[in-house]
């Protein structure tokens, strides 16, 4: 594994408050001004600012401000088409392969997503949600496929986020559901499990159109 670079970094953390909405559709970025932020210089801002633009997060536009774009809800369900293909195929593969002991860990997982869920921390949540279907790619020896869908996600993980202020519970209930069909070594039920989770994101999208039609394009 290579080691991360200050772009890596920089461009790590864009990607984060976009995502949480720290950083709001239509915000301003300025490469002067996170450069000061972070202590370097202009030309690894830059770098991760041309890497946003690419997953659409940013849109750049020379002699004029740097902008966040609006949540696209076409993206957001061609991310959860890749997502999904992925992660069905990835789950029937798990089911035969885990052993008990990564079982026992993405149990310990889920625990601690109730933590979360019960303590309010959206964030916190937001991020063992994430290590939890790594994980399951992971232990099954699928890095690669986590590795595919995390450059597909990100506009799928700005409206999921939008929704954990209500519907991490029920993300939680599903990673159980997941959990259980993984540790019955039922790869049909696994993949229909996840696929039934990720689906949830056309209700969200519905809901948000309504709630916060702010952050939508068009």
């Amino acid at each position: 594994m290579r080691a991360r670079t200050v772009t890596d970094q920089i461009f790590d953390l864009l990607y984060e408050r976009v995502v949480n909405l720290t950083l709001a559709p239509g915000a301003k970025l300025s490469e002067i001004e996170v450069a000061q932020q972070m202590g370097v210089s202009r030309q690894p801002v830059r770098d991760a600012f041309y890497r946003l633009s690419q997953l659409g997060f940013i849109q750049i536009r020379p002699q004029r401000a740097t902008t966040v774009t609006p949540i696209s809800e076409d993206a957001v369900l061609q991310a959860y088409f890749i997502r999904s293909a992925l992660e069905e195929a990835c789950m029937r593969t798990a089911a035969q392969v885990l052993t008990e002991k990564q079982l026992d860990a993405l149990d310990t997982l889920v625990q601690r997503q109730a933590a979360a869920v019960e303590a309010g921390e959206r964030s916190r949540f937001h991020a063992l949600d994430d290590q939890f279907h790594h994980d399951i790619c992971n232990y099954a020896g699928l890095e690669f496929v986590w590795a595919l869908i995390k450059e597909n996600k990100g506009h799928m993980d700005r409206a999921r986020y939008l929704s954990l202020s209500y519907g991490a519970d029920v993300a939680l209930q599903e990673h159980r559901q997941i959990l259980t069909a993984l540790r019955d070594r039922d790869g049909q039920a696994a993949a229909g499990a996840v696929k039934q989770h990720l689906s949830r994101i056309e209700t969200i999208i519905a809901r948000l159109h309504i709630d916060r039609p702010d952050v939508f394009d068009g």
